[in-house]
């Protein structure tokens, strides 16, 4: 811990305009991020009276050892680069709004495929992809994207599917029952296709009249024509969108565009709620809980809030926007404006704060149009942004209430761990290893990071393990020993300023942050405790390894069959309780490194054994087997095609489908 006083700045070099600032701790680690519209002022609360200071912050400006700012035009291009910083060194102090949102699942289309599919998904959002949500039922958008089939019969399946299909010429199960158009057949194509999926988006985004109408017309146009089963099945498909939209009520009847944010909070947290209104209907939500410093008021988590839903959207021209309605493209991706994922044309708050007319002009840019920041008085709007607070509060009950569970339970492990292993604190950093392979083949390790009883799954690494010769390890002891040793080695290499090389031939350089981008290396963080899926041969190798490196970290072991604890040196296992929350942690970390060594160790082991087939066919050099893999997605496929489907593929001729099929033919007998 540093004194603050010891890297406290003098009162007059600081600025006293708009800025941003960040501390760093003690190896260069970017720890937290701010801005200020005066920097001087901003600064020099950090150095009051600690007793003063907000638990966390007074943490934050003890775990750092130096701060620097950079002086800006204005407070707008201040929260722009402050929500960059952020974004770039991920700030421990900082409040990241991506580490606590509820993940609720998205209804996406594909439009950057050749043939678009609906899905519902999570996770992050990726280019040329229109996403409608999210939504916290997942079951309702499901039956929701059921009945949307109906009427607009999209492909659902996956690409290995797709691809089986059109080589097989039999469409899958959907097509067959009419929930999917079967473009993979020849069915409709490639333009119908799309433009299906351009009307799924364009009633998804709010544009249901105009559908409906057509749709009564052509009911009624093929009535008066005696097409009595084609007016059916337009009426049945009508229906269907009916009880699509009856899922999706109006709220306000001027069809407005609108964010509302209901905020809700006690002493240590807040809550946000986001509504998303298109249209006139809800078409989405978001939700976080984040922790309160002392010294933010409400308005900030809402500035924070808005940065993390559209702070990735490029600057927009003004005017753009409005040109773009004005020309009413049938393309989809020009409609893409009226998903939840573009900024609208007004936000609706509790109270205004401080910084509101900077992150309307902020978003403003990110729409190409005016975009207004109000507090709706009464009426639907009201009562919208009623219904935001109270999702806002009850949000806030279930996290306090699962996370008092949670807090307790990963306390009591870590507590219990620390007087169990005689530790002199308890473990908040935890590394566990793992080693996998097929009959001494393949070898691959896992090493899995739990920080305060959590999973860190960025900290994950993978190894492949070499052994002396190059041939891999003699057995797991000595394999286990090696991905330890590269493991240690690269620690202190990153905590000093050491150059050379590590077995890998990577170089071992330049302390605990990398110059370039100001990130922390990836094994500059210390463990507190390295645990071993091994008995005692394992632990004791892994103790010398720590020993001979010359340094001091505890080190156990999880047997797999009796759930024992080992420790180094000690012929009898430690034995916890079955209920114990110490041994549940262990278990989790052990189960953690198994599955990732797993995978690791499939994935290698089908790569080679891909490639080592394919190698022995002449003429197939790497490109060609690239090509072949993408075209076929896998070596059953290869195996199965023809000469004349392999001829498919480019840089396959005639000659070379023959031999590739001879080989792999001769290779399965």
């Amino acid at each position: 811990m540093s004194d603050p006083q010891s890297y406290r700045p003098a009162t007059g070099d600081i600025p006293a305009s708009p800025g941003v600032y960040r501390f760093c701790d003690e190896q260069g680690r970017v720890i937290y991020v701010g801005k200020a519209k005066n920097l001087r002022a901003r600064l020099s609360s950090y150095f009051q009276d600690p007793d003063r200071l907000h638990r966390r912050t007074r943490k934050m400006v003890f775990s750092a050892h130096s701060v620097q700012w950079t002086v800006v035009a204005t407070e707008l291009e201040a929260l722009t680069l402050e929500y960059s910083w952020i974004k770039e060194f991920s700030p421990h102090f900082n409040v990241m709004y991506n580490r606590n949102d509820m993940s609720f699942p998205y209804l996406a289309v594909t439009m950057n495929e050749e043939y678009p599919r609906a899905l519902v998904m999570r996770g992050n959002r990726k280019p040329g992809v229109v996403y409608f949500g999210p939504f916290p039922q997942p079951k309702a958008i499901r039956d929701t994207l059921e009945l949307l089939l109906k009427m607009y019969p999209v492909r659902t399946c996956s690409a290995g599917v797709f691809s089986r299909a059109k080589r097989s010429g039999r469409p899958c199960l959907l097509g067959h029952i009419g929930k999917c158009a079967a473009p993979c057949v020849g069915a409709v194509s490639t333009e119908e296709h799309r433009e299906l999926a351009s009307e799924l988006v364009r009633f998804m985004s709010g544009r249901t009249g105009p559908v409906l109408s057509q749709l009564k017309a052509e009911m009624n146009a093929a009535a008066k024509s005696l097409e009595y089963e084609k007016a059916a099945r337009i009426r049945d498909q009508i229906a269907a969108l009916n009880s699509v939209l009856e899922r999706n009520t109006v709220v306000v009847s001027d069809g407005v565009d609108a964010d509302v944010v209901g905020v809700e909070s006690d002493e240590l947290e807040v809550s946000v709620y986001v509504l998303h209104v298109r249209g006139g209907r809800i078409r989405g939500v978001r939700g976080w809980v984040v922790e309160r410093p002392g010294d933010q008021e409400l308005g900030d988590f809402v500035s924070r809030a808005l940065e993390h839903l559209y702070g990735d959207l490029p600057e927009v021209p003004a005017g753009t926007r409005a040109q773009r309605l004005k020309e009413q493209p049938a393309s989809v991706d020009d409609v893409e404006h009226l998903s939840t994922q573009e900024v609208p044309a007004l936000v609706l708050v509790e109270n205004l704060w401080e910084e509101s007319p900077i992150v309307a002009s902020w978003l403003q840019l990110r729409r190409g149009a005016k975009v207004q920041i109000l507090v709706p008085e009464r009426g639907e709007k009201r009562a919208l942004l009623e219904r935001a607070k109270e999702n806002a509060a009850e949000n806030l009950r279930l996290h306090k209430a699962k996370r008092i569970g949670d807090m307790t339970r990963r306390t009591q492990a870590l507590e219990e761990l620390q007087h169990s292993l005689g530790l002199s604190q308890a473990p908040l950093r935890i590394e566990c290893f793992d080693v996998s392979h097929t009959q001494g083949t393949y070898q691959v390790a896992s090493m899995v990071v739990f920080e305060d009883g959590m999973p860190r799954k960025s900290e994950y690494r993978t190894f492949n393990i070499r052994g002396h010769q190059g041939s891999g390890a003699k057995d797991d002891t000595e394999a286990m020993a090696e991905v330890l040793t590269r493991r240690l080695n690269r620690l202190i290499a990153e905590e000093q300023d050491q150059e050379g090389e590590d077995e890998d031939g990577v170089p071992l350089r330049s302390g605990p942050v990398d110059p370039e981008t100001g990130k922390a290396r990836r094994f500059s963080y210390r463990p507190d405790l390295l645990v071993i899926d091994g008995g005692l041969p394992q632990v004791n190798a892994a103790q010398r390894v720590v020993e001979d490196i010359g340094l001091s970290i505890p080190v156990v072991g999880l047997a797999k069959r009796l759930e024992e604890v080992w420790v180094p040196h000690d012929d009898f296992p430690l034995i916890l309780p079955r209920s114990s929350p110490a041994l549940y942690l262990l278990q989790h970390l052990r189960d953690e490194s198994h599955r990732a060594a797993i995978t690791k160790h499939r994935a290698r082991r089908g790569k080679a054994m891909t490639r080592s087939v394919l190698d022995q066919i002449p003429g197939l050099g790497p490109e060609r087997q690239k090509a072949l893999l993408s075209h076929f997605a896998s070596m059953k496929q290869i195996r199965l095609a023809s000469v004349e489907q392999l001829q498919e593929v480019a840089g396959i001729g005639p000659a070379l489908a023959e031999s590739i099929v001879a080989n792999l033919a001769g290779e399965s007998g």
